[in-house]
């Protein structure tokens, strides 16, 4: 197959990261915006040795699934994958993603699988769910200043106002911003990642959804912004509940959004947000009683937070749920954040360890339990293989040891697993956010003395192709 060549494609899959699939005479082909079921006649953008990636000219058959984008920008924004499905068939595309991991890559059957892997629980409203924005500065081809998301597969930006996953006080601070920069274009200059010049980065955001507390992180290449002052009034005058203000000072030449260096310019060192542990009453004296009452969580610059907060509490209180916590067990939170988990653990457990490597974070986690009330629970910083392997738990090596993983999207260390193997606990509630991964070390501990008991998958990223994933093993 060379490039340019027209063919005429039936679509009989997807990738997981939401390509449709199909073939030529055996010969694969991926092609973006393609559904199952579809017949499409695609136009050929890249073909090597084992696949080919092309480009569709035309639908001649939809899918029933298929609907109307709502987004003008996303033919080229990369940040939604899925606004051409029907959002039910989505959830049965994330739940169809997790069995293929499963069954492909940790090795169980066909049968087992369906019966483990449970459908995927999405949003009643899947709009303007994301408490956390991050725009990208830069110029366009004609040299204008522009901010909004990357282009699928590159780093060009899309200008792109009033996404519909983002809360809108994002894109009102990103305006403000724009704004600012085009009042003082010599000195407010557009980062230029080729060249490494330029001032200006990102635009970051994090809102309490909650709370209503706004932050805003101008993420820049110095530790001086001009005109300071003036953006910090100005922001101050436009947004409600603006609480925050924060330079983050990023020199290296990386794809990371975030140096380790935050300068204070207004407001707080924090903002505040709360989940609540399961759908409140209305009576809040109950709710408390009954341990449904929300924890409040504080948020720095670089702290971890999920960014779906109504999804967040989907997917903790299932993962509490699978822990069955009956108040008698020592629970160890590996990769445990700013203690998220942890603390809701600690409402049913009789002892809770988290474990993190990022000291913030760390600081974070232990300022949520005191805010909270939270005794029965303390915070290490450290690697999570390196706190089993030192035997941190020892004492804690009994019939009701739990162990809650949230590792990142690469999984746990191998060096961790075998950790687990020998702490042995009566049960691993595992929280992933990638199903390869997952797939991949339930492999390993379902070949060592656990059973896999579940395996729930919670959108937390609706129209987006990613899916977290909530799964239960047993000792045998």
């Amino acid at each position: 197959m060379q490039k340019n060549e027209t063919h005429e494609i039936e679509i009989d899959g997807m990738t997981s990261e939401g390509q449709g699939v199909g073939r030529v005479d055996g010969f694969v082909v991926f092609v973006d915006g393609a559904l199952p079921g579809e017949k499409v006649l695609t136009h050929i953008v890249k073909s090597t040795s084992s696949y080919a990636i092309g480009k569709i000219i035309d639908i001649m058959r939809p899918a029933n699934t298929r609907r109307d984008a709502f987004c003008a920008a996303y033919e080229r924004c990369g940040g939604c994958a899925l606004q051409h499905m029907d959002y039910a068939a989505t959830l049965d595309y994330k739940t169809g993603v997790v069995k293929d991991a499963i069954q492909r890559i940790a090795g169980l059957s066909a049968q087992e699988t369906d019966e483990k892997v449970l459908p995927t629980i999405g949003m009643e409203s899947p709009f303007n769910y994301r408490n956390k924005a991050q725009y990208p500065v830069g110029k366009d081809r004609t040299g204008a200043t522009v901010s909004g998301f990357y282009a699928k597969r590159t780093h060009e930006i899309v200008p792109h106002e009033n996404c519909a996953i983002q809360d809108a006080t994002s894109g009102r601070v990103r305006e403000r911003v724009m704004a600012f920069m085009a009042r003082h274009p010599r000195e407010l200059t557009p980062y230029d990642e080729h060249t490494g010049r330029g001032l200006i980065r990102h635009i970051m955001t994090r809102v309490g959804f909650a709370t209503g507390d706004v932050m805003v992180v101008l993420v820049i290449t110095t530790k001086q912004l001009p005109y300071a002052e003036e953006l910090v009034a100005d922001l101050v005058r436009e947004i409600p509940n603006l609480k925050s203000v924060f330079l983050n000072i990023n020199t290296s030449r990386t794809n990371l959004i975030l140096g380790r260096t935050c300068i204070k310019l207004h407001g707080d060192d924090r903002i505040f947000d709360e989940i609540l542990f399961e759908k409140p009453s209305d009576n809040a004296a109950e709710d408390f009683a009954n341990k449904n009452a929300a924890l409040r969580f504080r948020i720095s610059p670089l702290s971890f937070f999920q960014v779906n907060p109504v999804q967040t509490q989907v997917l903790y209180s299932t993962a509490i749920e699978l822990a069955a916590l009956n108040g008698s067990e020592t629970v160890n939170d590996l990769y445990c954040g700013t203690g998220t988990i942890g603390l809701f653990a600690a409402r049913n457990a009789k002892h809770v360890i988290g474990i993190e490597s990022v000291p913030e974070a760390i600081a974070d986690a232990r300022a949520n339990a005191l805010a909270n009330g939270i005794s029965n629970i303390e915070f290490h910083v450290g690697l999570a293989e390196e706190f089993l392997e030192g035997g941190v738990s020892g004492d804690d090596k009994n019939s009701d040891n739990v162990v809650f993983l949230d590792p990142p999207r690469k999984g746990c260390e191998p060096k961790l697993l075998e950790s687990l193997v020998h702490l042995n606990p009566a049960r691993i509630v595992y929280v992933s956010c990638n199903p390869a991964t997952l797939a991949r070390d339930l492999k390993i501990l379902l070949a060592q003395n656990f059973q896999l008991v579940t395996v729930r998958p919670v959108d937390m990223f609706p129209w987006g192709s990613h899916v977290e994933v909530v799964t239960l093993l047993t000792r045998v």
